[in-house]
């Protein structure tokens, strides 16, 4: 049996209000590519399949479009469980039916304990592989549910998980799918926290038992605990937090009682980078960069004001979302000089034209300036004096 584990789509996401639909179509596709040419099984989402519970009618025709693809075309069945950012009960509208076409939707927590059943098609075709999902909960949902003495994630994740255990059969594989975050496991800043203050870690012990365990919920590829039981991470780098994870999803085979996992990545239509240095620098590179519509984050090490730096990184890297200005803070090595700040109108005048112009002021130039600030100056301090002389005269 093979199939692959992913997780974390996340579809329909803008990051800094830009929407990540096109990249979003570019990995999926290669995961069809991947279906087909290493002629899996079944396909396992462990949920987060859309960015939010009432997800954008774009986003809905694009995985419809994949989910017909995958079941109807290549009759492939995929099998997947709602995380922490879908509606559970829009997600799974039809399941029952759905299940016939390939499409099995695990969103009903009193319905944990029954599996998915699963053929191979390769050369063990009687072979079956039995998918348990345990999709996105909360302790209050689980002790409404079952009338269950639980305190927190951990026991509510573990209850559910003795639930499947007391009915699972050893005569075939167990695979279990779930959302949810395993305690030491490495996080990002793009996963939105299920619960204040860390009480939503749950232990991984109590799914030891599984011959495989796929997770969802946290971004980055790794196992917790024991190897099989692991996160295949999200499917693109949503944070800039994320500029070092390798994205991709898990290829899973089981056969005769072993498993063994691969990454198989995947290339993303544009990366997410962070790019530092003085702007002067970073123009530079832009102007030669094969890669300069990736998504950006800029860090200006620069201690002098710039005009529009904005638009000028944009007029070579477009996709710069966010700067920041570190160069131009009074911290640690790149303090800012004070006397910079004491500068007068002239000197001030003088940065702000070469910024416009890319030339020094010349001694005409330098002169006139110098000339119309001494009368603007002259001319405030008249206005001045006579205003206050008005007051005086009033009182």
């Amino acid at each position: 049996m093979k199939f692959i584990h992913t997780s974390d789509w996340h579809i329909g996401r803008q990051f800094h209000n830009v929407s990540l639909l096109d990249d979003q179509r570019h990995v999926l596709e290669q995961i069809v590519a991947y279906i087909k040419s290493e002629s899996v099984d079944a396909l396992v989402i462990a949920g987060d399949i859309y960015d939010r519970s009432v997800p954008p009618s774009k986003a809905v025709a694009m995985l419809d479009e994949f989910i017909s693809t995958i079941c109807s075309e290549m009759n492939v069945p995929i099998i997947l469980i709602p995380g922490n950012h879908d509606g559970a009960e829009r997600l799974r509208f039809g399941s029952r039916q759905l299940s016939g076409s390939g499409l099995h939707i695990l969103g009903d927590l009193e319905k944990v304990a029954e599996p998915v059943l699963i053929k191979s098609n390769g050369d063990r075709e009687n072979e079956s592989v039995a998918f348990y999902g345990i999709p996105y909960n909360d302790p209050e949902t689980v002790r409404n549910l079952f009338a269950a003495e639980v305190s927190n994630y951990d026991d509510a994740h573990t209850y559910l998980v003795d639930q499947i255990k007391a009915v699972k059969s050893n005569d075939v594989a167990n695979v279990l799918i779930s959302h949810c975050f395993i305690d030491g496991a490495q996080e990002s800043e793009s996963e939105r926290p299920l619960s204040i203050g860390g009480a939503d870690r749950v232990s991984y012990e109590p799914c030891a038992d599984f011959d495989y365990v796929a997770l969802g919920h946290l971004h980055s590829p790794q196992y917790k605990g024991e190897e099989h039981i692991r996160y295949s991470g999200s499917i693109l780098k949503y944070s800039f937090s994320e500029e070092k994870q390798k994205k991709g999803v898990t290829l899973v085979e089981l056969s005769d009682g072993a498993v063994t996992h691969r990454h198989l990545p995947l290339v993303p239509l544009r990366d997410m980078r962070i790019i530092e240095g003085e702007i002067q620098s970073i123009l530079e590179q832009g102007k030669v960069d094969p890669n300069n519509e990736d998504y950006l984050l800029v860090r200006l090490t620069d201690r002098t004001a710039i005009l529009d730096p904005m638009g000028k990184l944009r007029a070579v890297y477009p996709n710069v979302l966010h700067l920041e200005k570190p160069g131009m803070l009074e911290t640690g090595a790149q303090q800012m000089k004070r006397e910079t700040l004491k500068r007068g109108e002239l000197e001030m005048f003088r940065d702000f034209f070469e910024q416009v112009t890319g030339q020094v002021l010349n001694d005409e130039q330098d002169g006139a300036i110098k000339q119309s600030l001494t009368e603007l100056n002259k001319e405030l301090s008249g206005e001045l004096n006579s205003e206050l002389n008005k007051q005086g005269g009033e009182s």
